[in-house]
């Protein structure tokens, strides 16, 4: 008999801190860098037992690598790492079960253990996994699979499954990338692998809809999240304009073809202001407060069409929005936009952002010690804010394998002579 087959269940949290709306819930996660690995933390963000599988041999999560890095003495971690790591337990086990037999015990016996298993290594038969498997192990599984383009039970073109993805490549899949940029330059991609966290985001809330269906039914289902598609749902309006009037949207760079004052603009002290006055209402509450000639630079004549804009008229008031605000500086322009109840904001940067007051006094910053470094680290604290179950950082990112020995022992009722005969070979390091 297997050895997950006498093993009993054991409820979450075991190891983490109860806390949060999602205590209770046990996760388990094979996924490097940034979409299936981001879904996970916003779990344990607040309160499921997340476990982190890394394969030992290539030193864990390649996410533990990426440059810069945060520093302390010779030791060093990626700020990526120490952001969303945090609250995470660290399993190390070689996951290609073809290549090494006896981690398939360690691994069904973790999935008789959670309630979610969460990859984004796209091709799990060539590991010998397949969902069928694991839901014989565990009827109630929750299994997420995050790709670029999707896998075989939901449809699709094998040759597209097949393809290998990331966050910039399926800005241009999803049609995206198209929109971004000068009508003069080539299309560019959105920085900081955001369709990444965007992907992580919808299979976090598939997850959730899921973990509802098992408390109705007590059954188990797969999920497939892709970054392609997460892309494309968030479009907007474009696929319906296509399909019904044939309309592609084009680049318009930080100008708006309809209206105005919108766009980017520089200001005196060499900082940026954007501002977007969509409306006739709010383009006369903005020419007032810049005590503009409403009468002569009328919305109809000089802000609110594309003939406007394109008029003699409309290209003066635009060079005079430009000037104003290049005769002010980022600070005095914003306050007067802010007064009048504009939609503007001062393009900022890092520590702009974590000198202002409004998000100390939402406490958007928290400290806690990152276990790599030793030391403490401060990082983006819980989004969203919840009055009654709020998040939390129990413990920071962990250092590879941190929690083996433990969550072996602990959980899966592995003796110290079978956990020591598995060291050395690996398996779990």
């Amino acid at each position: 008999m297997n050895r997950w087959e006498t093993l009993e269940k054991k409820p979450a949290p075991l190891f983490t801190k109860d806390f949060g709306p999602l205590s209770g819930i046990r996760v388990l996660l094979n996924g490097t860098v940034v979409a299936a690995p981001f879904a996970a933390t916003m779990f344990s963000d607040f309160g499921a037992e997340v476990i982190a599988l890394e394969r030992p041999k290539v030193g864990g999560d390649t996410a533990r690598h990426q440059q810069p890095q945060l520093k302390e003495g010779e030791k060093h971690i990626s700020g990526a790492w120490a952001q969303n790591a945090r609250n995470k337990l660290s399993f190390t086990l070689e996951t290609n079960l073809k290549k090494v037999p006896e981690s398939k015990e360690i691994f069904l016996s973790l999935i008789k253990q959670v309630d979610v298993w969460i990859e984004n290594m796209v091709w799990i038969e060539k590991l010998g996994i397949t969902d069928e498997m694991l839901l014989e192990v565990n009827p109630k599984l929750i299994i997420c699979h995050v790709s670029g383009f999707g896998t075989p039970r939901f449809g699709g073109i094998e040759r597209y499954l097949n393809r290998a993805c990331y966050d910039p490549l399926a800005q241009a899949e999803s049609g995206w990338c198209l929109l971004q940029g000068f009508p003069e330059t080539p299309p560019y991609y959105a920085q900081q692998y955001v369709g990444d966290y965007l992907s992580g985001l919808f299979a976090f809330s598939g997850i959730l809809m899921a973990l509802r269906h098992v408390e109705k039914t007590g059954k188990g289902q797969i999920i497939d999240a892709t970054l392609c598609e997460s892309w494309m749902r968030v479009m907007d309006d474009n696929f319906t304009l296509w399909a019904k009037e044939g309309i592609q949207k084009q680049r318009q760079g930080v100008k708006q073809e309809a209206y105005q004052p919108a766009g980017i603009f520089p200001t005196k002290d060499g900082k940026f202001i954007n501002l977007g006055a969509y409306g006739k209402g709010a383009y006369e509450k903005v020419m007032k407060a810049f005590d503009f000639d409403l009468e002569k630079y009328s919305y109809e004549a000089a802000g609110g069409s594309k003939a406007a804009l394109e008029s003699d008229l409309g290209r003066e008031l635009d060079q005079k929005f430009s000037d104003y605000f290049m005769s002010h500086t980022a600070q005095e322009a914003i306050d007067i936009l802010i007064d009048n109840r504009m939609g503007a904001a001062v393009i900022k940067d890092c520590n702009d952002v974590m000198s202002e007051e409004h998000w100390k006094e939402r406490g958007d910053w928290v400290t806690y010690e990152d276990q790599t470094l030793g030391e403490d680290i401060t990082a983006f604290g819980f989004a969203p804010k919840m009055s009654e179950t709020p998040g939390e950082v129990w413990r920071g990112a962990p250092k590879l394998g941190q929690d083996t020995e433990m969550i072996m022992k602990q959980l899966l009722d592995y003796t110290d002579e079978e956990y020591e005969a598995l060291k050395g070979r690996g398996i779990i390091d």
